[in-house]
């Protein structure tokens, strides 16, 4: 049995994986890679909230590890990658918002998942050649007319049909989308009809320019005023951003002389966590964090 599965995540709100106090213009920024600057979800805080939504205590432990005041009897089963932005939402002026992407993104992607022993992958890689141009999968999107401007923020991009990209949107739209999935064909329809590839400058742009930044205050008790000093910015991934990890099952012996827990309870574990949506990362209680996580054998 592979002991690695794809992990994709579809954000429902707004979502703050934060890394403290920021030292910029935004108080508290999210967590991004520090070579490339591509937002992303610690594995550990996505191992956290799927370790407090399980409550079977024995599967708990052995998927999870056990409490903290008992670390040292053995490890936990399952390992998580970080999650890495996929696709991010920005506005259009044609079809509402695009998902954009860029060639450096899925070639990690594609990796990935040769690493997982992927044999159906797309043959190629799709790329852009200079910063005003831009890919689309199908000469039928909702991002422009025919042969027109695509305009994203303040962005006009030159478009171009690609069919590998649209391989790839295909591809992953099945595994985000599977059959099942309340409107599923709609679902991969509007993937396909607002999908955008971008060079990877404009790309890199858009994830400075193209995340939710919010004024957030506290008042004072006494006075319902805001409390001196108690106005911050506070930044967030758009709702509809889509992102792509990994998880792997990892053979570990309860304590000396336990059992050893096998991959298949770990994925089956896992497989029912990610049945309903969770809530990652901060501020749950003001609406921030709801994401559908989907579990890919590939």
């Amino acid at each position: 049995m592979n002991s690695s599965r794809l992990l994709l995540m579809q954000c429902l709100s707004p979502l703050h994986a934060g890394t403290g106090q920021g030292v910029g213009l935004v108080d508290l920024p999210i967590a991004r890679e520090k070579s490339t600057n591509i937002p992303c979800l610690p594995g550990s805080s996505l191992k956290g909230a799927l370790r407090a939504e399980c409550e079977d205590p024995g599967q708990q432990k052995k998927v999870f590890g056990p409490e903290p005041d008992h670390a040292d009897d053995h490890a936990g089963a399952a390992q998580f990658s970080d999650m890495t932005l996929l696709f991010l939402p920005v506005r259009s002026l044609r079809g509402t918002f695009a998902w954009v992407t860029s060639a450096y993104v899925l070639r990690r992607l594609a990796r990935d998942l040769a690493d997982l022993g992927a044999k159906d992958l797309p043959c190629s890689i799709p790329s852009v050649a200079q910063e005003g141009a831009s890919l689309v999968p199908t000469e039928a999107t909702k991002l422009t007319a025919k042969d027109a401007t695509l305009v994203l923020e303040d962005l006009d991009l030159t478009r171009t049909v690609s069919a590998d990209f649209a391989a790839w949107i295909q591809w992953i739209a099945q595994r985000l989308f599977p059959e099942g999935t309340p409107h599923a064909k709609e679902w991969r329809e509007a993937l396909l009809g607002q999908a955008a590839l971008l060079h990877d400058d404009t790309f890199s742009y858009l994830l400075e320019t193209g995340t939710d930044v919010t004024a957030r205050i506290r008042l004072d008790r006494d006075t319902r005023t805001v409390a001196r000093g108690a106005l911050w910015y506070e930044e967030s991934l758009p709702v509809e951003s889509i992102l792509w990890g990994l998880a792997k099952a990892y053979p570990v012996r309860e304590g000396r002389n336990g059992e050893i827990v096998k991959a298949d309870l770990v994925f089956q574990t896992l497989g029912g966590l990610c049945a309903r949506p969770l809530q990652l990362g901060g501020n749950a209680t003001v609406g921030r964090g709801m994401a559908r996580l989907r579990l890919v054998e590939v």
